[in-house]
């Protein structure tokens, strides 16, 4: 549990911010007072008051460095229409967020991704060379997989046939629709390629459950293989959502974050913050 005192010392803000698409996302600034500021992003079908995302924000603000989870476009309180794929959009959405904070004169200090969200943050550091510490949580490295168990196993002709798939729950009512576009979309994702194009100087953390029930660890041992800068850290007994392991989860980020902002803060010396 985190120290009641201490939130009473600090501020939550929601915030509103269009991305290039004209849609609002929506997010929860936990605001310290420093110039610093983390963005946290979920996963598939996930929101920003989910955990981990609302643990490792608490995390942030307790160190006294802000940190800001939203909601990507279709998700949450966010606008727009959820898509299966969209993972350039969502990267968009991520670089719209940053400008947000750089053009209110803040240093984005590092970007943290769960899940889905963790493949957001690796696509945008691929893109971009303006953020120099990236952490991937239980992102999925192979995108071909996982496709089956969601859609069935002849999900290419049924999408060819019809234009989309309704994946239902088991009482039947439709939770949610895969465009054919939105497929493709993820099925030409290439990880392995966007793992390669991120900088060297650019510090890459991946923490992985042994006990994922969605992503293999194999997945997080490929990020190793393929980013240049990174460090692998597995939780063994952790699951996708790290449920018993929330306080761990959060302490190997922190210092990974705060150690990486060390450096930063040689170069970036208009930097505040009480450290």
């Amino acid at each position: 549990m985190f120290d009641t005192e201490f939130f009473r010392t600090h501020e939550q803000k929601r915030v509103r911010i269009q991305n290039r698409y004209g849609e609002k996302l929506v997010g929860i600034l936990h605001e310290t007072g420093s110039k610093e500021v983390v963005i946290i992003c979920h996963g598939f079908r996930s929101s920003k008051d989910r955990i981990p995302m609302v643990n490792l924000a608490a995390a942030f603000e307790k160190e006294g460095i802000s940190a800001f989870r939203f909601d990507f476009a279709g998700n949450g309180e966010s606008e727009g229409s959820f898509q299966y794929g969209n993972y350039h959009r969502e990267a968009d959405d991520l670089r719209a967020v940053i400008q947000h904070f750089q053009e209110e004169k803040c240093f984005v200090a590092a970007l943290v991704g769960h899940s889905k969200g963790g493949n957001a943050v690796l696509l945008y550091a691929s893109r971009d060379n303006d953020i120099q510490i990236i952490v991937n949580i239980a992102g999925r490295f192979n995108l071909e997989r996982g496709i089956e168990g969601r859609l069935g196993k002849d999900f290419l002709e049924k999408i060819e046939q019809n234009g989309f798939i309704d994946v239902k729950n088991r009482r039947g009512k439709t939770k949610y629709r895969v465009s054919k576009e939105s497929l493709m979309d993820r099925l030409a994702t290439d990880t392995r390629a966007a793992c390669q194009k991120i900088d060297r100087n650019c510090r890459v953390l991946t923490v992985q459950g042994s006990v994922d029930e969605f992503v293999p660890v194999s997945d997080a041992k490929e990020f190793a293989k393929h980013i240049p800068n990174h460090i692998l850290h597995i939780f063994e007994g952790a699951d996708h959502y790290f449920t018993s392991h929330q306080h761990e989860l959060a302490s190997v980020v922190l210092d990974f974050v705060t150690n990486g902002l060390t450096e930063c803060r040689r170069v970036h010396r208009f930097i505040h913050s009480r450290f």
